[in-house]
Parts: structure tokens; C-alpha cells; sequence
């Protein structure tokens, strides 16, 4: 399987998921620039995380605007499998590939720390190797991620289950206490209403290996690649 690693002028975890995917995952990875419009044939695509463009603006505002994001919609519209962790969560919010956006941390601070997060589906392309209602933990490094959308918009997340990851307790409890940004209903990652474009704040590619202290993340990517396969056999 082949991904493709979009960077942008501020991506700074782009290396961190070449490495996941390369070097942990053991497929192909490739660096896409943002001024591309083509994604060289890959077969999923990730947005990294990062301040791209320097959040100018707001973050991801200007980043939706890249050459290579036509490309990026074109492939999600055939079904091909996008992920955007924390910057690139919010540059596909910016985009219009995810319902909401971001404000900032209802703290005013930026926020780095280790998270829980219950999986409130396991039947997607990034989710189908957890247990339903599993917790993970999986660090957070942000100062826009709290989630806003109006309430009309927030009843469809329900109502579709497109709301993949919220913030919890290490029990699994899902309170205010637990919610670190402030986010709509302890939202961490959304889905888009087809299931192929995952949104989240929080990085699994920090935690995919042993040697980080923890493999949480392991699983969205190892989903990811068992989907894929088996879609295309």
C-alpha cells in the first residue's frame, strides 16, 4: 500500500508519519509538496500535523487554498482514504472535506499531553482493528483544537455516527472533566458521512511504536492498511 504525505510551508510531523508508515508499518511512503497536483497513484493520503503557513489567519485557512487540495478532494470523492491529524484535521475542516471548525483551546493556551479517547465505532477503514468502545491513549499538541459546530450539524455527527473518537476518561467515562480543549460534545475526530475522510486532533503517530511509550496508534494505521488490501483484492 502506498501513502501519500502532504506537506505544506509549517508541516512539522510529516517525518514522523513517513517513519510510522515506513520504517513501523513497512509500506510505501511518499512526500507530496502542496504545490502538486498530482498524488503519484498512492492509495491513502495524510494530511500532517504542523502550523502550515503559520496558522496566518487561522489555522488551515490558508492551506485550503494549495494546489494540491483540488487533488486531495477529487481523491476523496472516489473513495480513497484521507486522514488529517491535528493541523490537518483542521486544514479539512477549512476545506470543507469535514463539517465545523476550530476555535481556540477554551484555556487560551496551548495544550501538550497525553489524552483518552473511547472508539465509538469499529466498523470504518480506521477503526475496524479496536474493540468496541475500547479506550486509547494518544497524545495531543495543539492551540486550536477546540471543535465547534452549530447544533443542527452537531445532531447529523450523531445521527450518521461520524463522531469517531471522543475525549474520556481512562474508564471510558465522557465528561466535561475530561475534555481538554473545550471541544462540542469531547469531540477528538470526525468522520466524513461516507466514512473515508478521518479528522482528528489528537497523534497516533506518536504512538505507534513501543520505543515512544505506547502503540494506541498503531491500530488506525494498521486499520487503514487492512482496509485498503482488502478493498482491493
Amino acid at each position: 500500500m502506498r501513502f501519500g504525505i502532504v506537506v505544506f510551508p509549517g508541516s512539522n510531523c510529516d517525518a514522523d508519519c513517513y517513519h510510522v508508515i515506513k520504517d513501523v508499518m513497512q509500506e510505501e511512503a511518499c512526500y507530496i509538496w502542496h504545490k502538486e497536483t498530482d498524488l503519484q497513484g498512492v492509495d491513502a493520503v495524510i494530511l500532517p500535523g504542523g502550523f502550515s503557513y503559520g496558522d496566518y489567519l487561522r489555522a488551515g485557512a490558508i492551506a485550503r487554498f494549495s494546489p494540491v487540495m483540488s487533488a486531495v478532494k477529487e481523491f476523496a470523492a472516489r473513495g480513497g482514504l484521507v486522514i488529517g491529524i491535528c493541523n490537518g484535521f483542521q486544514i479539512l475542516l477549512e476545506a470543507g472535506l469535514l463539517p465545523g471548525a476550530m476555535l481556540r483551546n477554551r484555556s487560551l493556551k496551548f495544550i501538550c499531553d497525553q489524552v483518552h479517547l473511547k472508539v465509538n465505532r469499529t466498523d470504518t477503514p480506521f477503526s475496524h482493528l479496536f474493540a468496541p468502545g475500547e479506550v486509547v491513549k494518544i497524545p495531543i499538541a495543539h492551540g486550536e483544537g477546540n471543535y465547534y459546530c452549530p447544533p443542527e450539524i452537531l445532531e447529523e455527527l450523531k445521527a450518521n455516527r461520524q463522531i469517531l473518537f471522543t475525549y474520556c476518561s481512562p474508564q471510558g467515562e465522557v465528561s466535561d472533566e475530561y475534555n481538554p480543549n473545550g471541544s462540542l460534545a469531547n469531540i477528538a475526530g470526525i468522520i466524513n458521512k461516507e466514512g473515508n475522510v478521518l479528522g482528528m486532533m489528537p497523534h497516533p503517530e506518536r504512538c505507534s511504536e513501543e520505543i515512544l511509550g505506547g502503540t494506541d496508534g498503531f491500530k488506525i494505521f494498521a486499520s487503514m492498511i487492512k482496509w485498503a488490501k482488502e478493498a482491493s483484492r
